[in-house]
């Protein structure tokens, strides 16, 4: 007589070897993450300790770069209220509000200053060695050492103020003229794709060919406009809400939410770019070097 006839309304056995469907399921996309473009860029994060990295850059940014170029602009004259907005995407009452918060009194040089000058200095090149650490990070290159290369990172630091300048007269010019958004779109894409570009390669000593660059820039041009995009429409309520709200202090909430913005976008397309590249380049080396070997 069979044992293992099943009764009605009996639940039907598992064999020893057999999984639950649950597990069975578990496996399947287990298997299915596994070399999937999502496993790629989550271990390309984690190799560049994201979320580390963009709190020390907007941390870097907010005690280093801000300052430096808070006096600077004093002893030029310049008024750096007006180009953080431009950057923020300020208008009206947010505009306002900057301008309140960067109203800096006449300033004359003695050796506080210069100290502070210094140091600020210091942080900033230290800003440009943070980016260049998630730059070797992401293409797997040694660490760079030595006063060579601080001096190379203070030349990547004169180059991006330089960029800086020139994109907020670019982008006055442009608003002001008859060009629409998405003439201004364009020419800020090839634009910050041309800078990014040429920081991967200049800040990785030339060690990394252009071709492999090429994604990492485009992808980090794609998001940079994108922060553009998102900052307007964010950080012009917030400015005025958290100005309100919380005085000076809360406008500095809102500068160090976009300076780690700025972070996360550096990461984010270096990371995404360098996975692309990745994925791109699989097919052709298996087909250059995938021949079978006793053939």
């Amino acid at each position: 007589m069979d044992m293992n006839i099943r009764r009605p309304g009996q639940t039907p056995a598992i064999s020893p070897g057999a999984k639950p469907w649950y597990k069975a399921l578990a496996d399947t996309a287990r298997a299915r993450y596994e070399g999937s473009l999502a496993k790629q860029l989550v271990t390309g994060l984690n190799d560049v300790n994201f979320g580390d990295r963009i709190i020390i850059f907007g941390a870097s940014m907010l005690l280093s770069v801000l300052p430096l170029v808070v006096v600077l602009s004093a002893f030029a004259n310049h008024h750096v209220d007006d180009d953080i907005a431009q950057h923020l995407g300020l208008s009206g009452a947010g505009d306002r509000v900057i301008e309140g918060l960067f109203r800096t009194p006449k300033v004359t040089f003695k050796l506080g200053i210069l100290i502070g000058l210094l140091l600020s200095l210091a942080g900033t090149i230290s800003v440009a060695r943070s980016v260049q650490a998630i730059y070797e990070r992401t293409f797997g290159q040694p660490p760079a050492k030595g006063m060579p290369n601080m001096s190379r990172c203070f030349i990547w630091v004169t180059v991006v103020t330089a960029v800086s300048i020139a994109d907020t007269a670019i982008g006055k010019t442009l608003r002001d003229g008859p060009a629409g958004p998405f003439v201004i779109g364009l020419v800020e894409f090839a634009g910050f794709t041309l800078f990014f570009w040429w920081s991967m390669h200049y800040l990785l000593h030339g060690r990394e060919p252009w071709s492999r660059l090429r994604p990492a820039a485009i992808t980090t041009a794609v998001f940079w406009i994108g922060l553009g995009v998102f900052a307007a429409f964010y950080f012009s309520s917030s400015t005025v809400s958290d100005s309100n709200t919380y005085g000076p202090i809360g406008v500095t909430f809102d500068l160090v939410t976009w300076f780690i913005a700025m972070g996360a976008v550096l990461t984010l397309g270096a990371t995404v770019g360098a996975v692309w590249q990745e994925r791109r380049s699989r097919p052709v080396e298996l087909t250059s070097g995938g021949s079978d070997p006793q053939g």
